[in-house]
């Protein structure tokens, strides 16, 4: 990759835009411009810097992240990710789970019990307000 191609900051801010998945349109929309401006810029090589910060924000990144950008270094970071998987929770035979799935069940189990038993003292609250009336009516 040349190094006109990897200092594009167009094409960058594109690509950053994309992993996002965000259109164009949206990002207009963010920037308050037209789709046709946003598709400028990501043809431009350079911005200034007011307008590298708003696109930022926009895109929920840092300025700095933008212009460090490389496609490579992402292409790195989910090799190295899926090379150290079978070290972080995979096995020959799948996943290798850090919980039991069946506490996970029974916590499931419990919480459905303690909203039954909040629900059902809401009902017999209920009641007993409704005897009072009638009681305080009679």
């Amino acid at each position: 990759m040349s190094t006109a191609t990897k200092n594009h900051i167009g094409r960058k801010i594109s690509r950053i835009r994309e992993l996002r998945g965000m259109k164009q349109e949206a990002l207009a929309t963010a920037l308050g411009i037209s789709q046709q401006a946003v598709s400028n810029i990501e043809n431009s090589e350079s911005i200034e810097d007011i307008k590298l910060e708003e696109i930022a924000k926009a895109l929920q990144v840092s300025a700095e992240a933008i212009k460090s950008f490389s496609e490579e270094a992402i292409i790195n970071f989910f090799n190295n990710f899926y090379d150290n998987s079978a070290n972080n929770g995979q096995s020959a035979f799948g996943p290798i789970f850090n919980f039991n799935p069946l506490d996970k069940v029974v916590e499931l189990f419990e919480a459905k019990e303690k909203l039954y038993e909040r629900l059902l003292q809401a009902e017999k609250d209920k009641v007993a307000y409704l005897e009072k009336l009638v009681k305080n009516n009679q």
